[in-house]
């Protein structure tokens, strides 16, 4: 069931609530008589300052900013300016058409400009540890290797036992 106009018999495509202390008033009207009561948003438009701060900033930044507004990707067809307003990128090839305006960014947020992955809590804990077992498993590939079948089987068990400890 669709609202009608309060001034007129026609769909209210226009709905405005205000309220005043505790009291609710609530008016629907269609978008003609809206326009001519000045309703407010009816007659004008959004401004979007996202996209105004970002033209007078891009002004001032010089050529540099300007070559980076002029790219797009062509795999995704998302602009460089459309990742800075939106904060995602669109597909992995943009990293490389937009690489000289992510770079600072990159480094200003993550200091580096390549992952190198995490590290679990304990890594510095375990390493002696994993050390050990790391030598292991090689002396158990080449006694396997070797055909060193008895010397493989005490390796074996050894890195059993090693692991079962941890």
């Amino acid at each position: 069931m669709s609202m009608k106009c309060q001034s007129c018999s026609n769909p209210a495509t226009v709905h405005l609530t205000t309220l005043a202390g505790l009291k609710k008033k609530e008016v629907h009207l269609c978008a003609a008589c809206a326009k001519q009561q000045q309703v407010m948003g009816a007659a004008k438009p959004e401004l979007n300052i996202h996209a105004i701060v970002h033209f007078m900033l891009g002004s001032q930044l010089g050529p540099e900013a300007e070559k980076l507004a002029q790219l797009t990707c062509p795999h995704c067809g998302m602009g460089y300016m459309q990742f800075r307003q939106e904060g995602r990128l669109g597909c992995p090839h943009d990293y490389e058409t937009f690489q000289s305006g992510l770079e600072p960014i990159l480094k200003r947020i993550h200091r580096a400009t390549r992952h190198l992955g995490k590290t679990p809590p304990n890594h510095k804990r375990n390493l002696g540890q994993q050390v050990e077992l790391y030598e292991l498993h090689r002396r158990l590939r080449e006694a396997v290797d070797g055909e060193a079948f008895e010397e493989a089987a005490n390796l074996r068990d050894l890195i059993r036992q090693k692991e079962i400890s941890e």
